[in-house]
């Protein structure tokens, strides 16, 4: 363990080595932030955001929690999701998930895990959806990397039914929605290819907030 003292001459140490790397470094780190991408991720310690993207401090607005869920009560994330969107414009939303996730895997235990059950649920929920996919899987850290999987996907289709993302993608086509898994062997990030507009169009009959069906006569 790191002592905590030693957390403070870190940070001289991370100040001093930017600086020397980079004059303006502290000028560019006070200035009002312009992210291209908002990364919605895992709490997990061993997946740090923007170090795996090699993006600079100021260059991801980043939201955490456990095993990266987008839920439509959580205010948390909510409130990130408007104002990346909103007042930041970011292009980008990433939802990245990782193989050997904590939380997905004891959303598959059949344990009472207090105050994590109902977060929780959320996973089992992603479960259901693909029960028949995942059963067929007979080994089951496969099963669990393919939940992982589904997962992301599943809170790719929960950023894409907010108003904020709707209204600012038919406004600017901007953002557009990604979902990653980060392998933890490898330190590689694999894109899971999700079909942005191809979803955007297939949840809209349901969950426009736009108007947009209505008034272009689709629904």
């Amino acid at each position: 363990m790191i002592p905590y003292e030693q957390l403070f001459e870190n940070n001289r140490i991370w100040v001093a080595e930017n600086v020397a790397r980079n004059v303006d470094f502290l000028q560019k780190l006070s200035a009002d932030q312009t992210p291209d991408y908002l990364y919605i991720g895992c709490s997990d310690s061993r997946v740090p955001a923007n170090e795996i993207m090699g993006l600079e401090p100021g260059e991801v607005f980043v939201h955490r929690n456990v095993a990266n869920l987008v839920i439509a009560i959580d205010l948390n994330v909510m409130s990130v999701i408007e104002y990346a969107v909103r007042h930041l414009k970011v292009k980008h939303i990433i939802v990245c998930g990782h193989y050997n996730c904590g939380g997905v895997k004891a959303a598959m235990m059949p344990t009472d895990l207090g105050l994590l059950n109902p977060w929780l649920r959320n996973i089992r929920d992603v479960y259901r959806l693909h029960e028949a996919e995942l059963d067929a899987i007979a080994d089951e850290h496969t099963r669990y990397d393919r939940l992982v999987e589904l997962n992301v996907y599943e809170q790719c289709l929960n950023v894409i039914k907010t108003a904020v993302v709707q209204e600012e993608y038919i406004e600017r086509q901007h953002p557009v929605v990604h979902g990653w898994v980060f392998n933890l062997q490898t330190g590689m990030l694999k894109d899971l290819q999700f079909d942005f507009e191809g979803s955007l169009k297939k949840i809209q009959k349901l969950y426009d907030l736009t108007g947009y069906m209505k008034e272009h006569g689709t629904r």
